[in-house]
């Protein structure tokens, strides 16, 4: 078998055959259809979770042994059996035993190990999107002590295509009440999760009362209020007002008679 065939096992079944042109599998007898073909990643690379350590992908990921050296991983966390371990003469392989219920102590276990022993490992399943992404989030959670939001969220910007199902997000959920107590659980499937600074950001506050602040603005028939309409009146002569330029003031005419005076009767 050539090499880039085996570059590219069946997203399904995990064997070799050339499942894009229609080939029957020769050892399951799977025949892929259109839209049993896995989702296509930006990049042949799994994502990395944890600098020179962690890292998530898939099992077409996990099939590029040349790809995988480059980036120094030597140890593989394989969650999902089906897959085969390819490259047992090259990387060492732990591999998880198939269950609905996800075994977070011994794949976390195993990832202990790696980082004790400072080796760089990839986890992955058959596309990196569920399965082995909840178990890189157990591990977050236990070692990094980081919440189930939290670790969710690192995850999640590192390798976007992740997509958790909601019965594992189930148990992580119980996974994180083991640890922390039932206090700490955090409903990650109700909304999507946030992860907010410690402490807070200040709140800017302009000088302006706010709604529910406790010492709000007196009223206006409070007694402590000086009204308007109680103030004196300003007492100024009339003929202490100042005129602009080119006007003549009035001045007072016993006899009422002010035709000379009006500038307007000058034509």
């Amino acid at each position: 078998m050539r090499k880039r065939e085996r570059e590219n096992p069946c997203g399904v079944c995990g064997h070799y055959h050339k499942y894009e042109e229609g080939e029957v599998c020769g050892i399951c007898g799977h025949r892929a259809v259109q839209a049993e073909k896995p989702s296509v990643h930006l990049s042949a690379f799994p994502s990395e979770i944890l600098p020179e350590f962690l890292y998530l992908g898939s099992y077409d990921n996990a099939s590029r042994s040349e790809l995988l050296k480059t980036q120094g991983i030597s140890r593989i966390l394989n969650t999902v059996p089906a897959c085969q371990n390819l490259y047992k003469n090259s990387f060492l392989y732990h591999c998880l035993q198939e269950d609905s219920t996800l075994q977070f102590d011994d794949a976390i276990q195993f990832i202990e190990q790696c980082e004790r022993e400072k080796a760089r490992i990839l986890v992955h399943c058959m596309l990196g999107r569920s399965r082995s992404p909840a178990y890189v989030v157990a591990y977050l959670m236990k070692s990094k002590g980081w919440r189930l939001q939290q670790s969710y969220q690192w995850v999640k910007e590192r390798r976007p295509a992740v997509e958790i199902s909601q019965g594992l997000l189930q148990q992580l959920q119980e996974f994180e009440q083991k640890i922390f107590g039932p206090v700490a659980a955090s409903n990650i499937a109700a909304s999507p999760p946030h992860v907010f600074p410690n402490p807070a950001p200040p709140l800017f506050n302009f000088g302006f009362p706010k709604p529910n602040d406790q010492a709000a603005a007196p009223p206006f028939n409070s007694p402590g209020t000086a009204s308007i309409f109680s103030r004196p009146e300003l007492d100024i002569p009339a003929n202490q007002f100042t005129f602009g330029s080119g006007q003549t003031p009035m001045t007072n005419n016993p006899g009422g008679n002010t035709d000379n005076n009006n500038p307007m009767d000058s034509s």
